[in-house]
């Protein structure tokens, strides 16, 4: 078994995957996944997650954050 930098186990990530592959072609579970590979809930999640954050924010908050991103990107 691999360790990782501290001497950890790391998971064994294919077994498990094999395991997740099996129990969907038998119907176990479902697939979870969008026609393009993508997990269907963590696609859900980062569409909301934008909205969510400025709607609990005032103009003036959001236009400070942009403010220092474009502090950040341009300015040297």
């Amino acid at each position: 078994m691999p360790r990782g930098p501290k001497g950890e186990k790391r998971p064994a990530a294919a077994i498990g995957n094999a395991i997740m592959i099996a129990k969907i072609a038998t119907g176990e579970i479902e697939d979870i996944t969008t026609e393009d590979g993508k997990n269907a809930a963590a696609v859900a999640l980062g569409r909301m997650g934008g909205k969510a954050r400025a709607a609990g924010m005032s103009a003036k908050k959001r236009k400070e954050i942009a403010k220092k991103a474009a502090e950040k990107r341009w300015g040297k």
